[in-house]
């Protein structure tokens, strides 16, 4: 091979590999933004699940709230009837004890 043709040869792998370092750091520049915009975007959406965690969590707590609270009005009722239900049954034996008993 003549000294041109060699010279012309590494001269295109000179150039070749250039564009091939060139292009690895474009995709590296690329890789590394979409590192970043994903990163931005797992940080985003873990603030907003913190955030909708932090009001589920709220109202769940109110509604456990209201159902204790529901559920005392139910045991006060509860026993409310079972005062009158006592009262009454109370109030129906009196007459029944001033009867008079049966000839045995």
């Amino acid at each position: 091979m003549e000294e041109k043709d060699i010279a012309a040869r590494l001269e295109r792998i000179e150039h070749v590999t250039a564009a091939l370092a060139e292009e690895r750091r474009k995709d590296r520049d690329e890789y590394k933004t979409l590192w970043r915009e994903t990163q931005r975007h797992i940080d985003e959406l873990a603030i907003e699940t913190r955030i909708a965690i932090g009001h589920l969590t709220k109202q769940l707590q109110q509604y456990q709230e209201q159902t204790e609270h529901r559920f005392q009005q139910y045991a006060d009722a509860g026993k409310a009837s079972e005062e009158r239900i006592a009262r009454l049954t109370g109030s129906i034996g009196e007459p029944i004890r001033h009867l008079p008993r049966p000839p045995q």
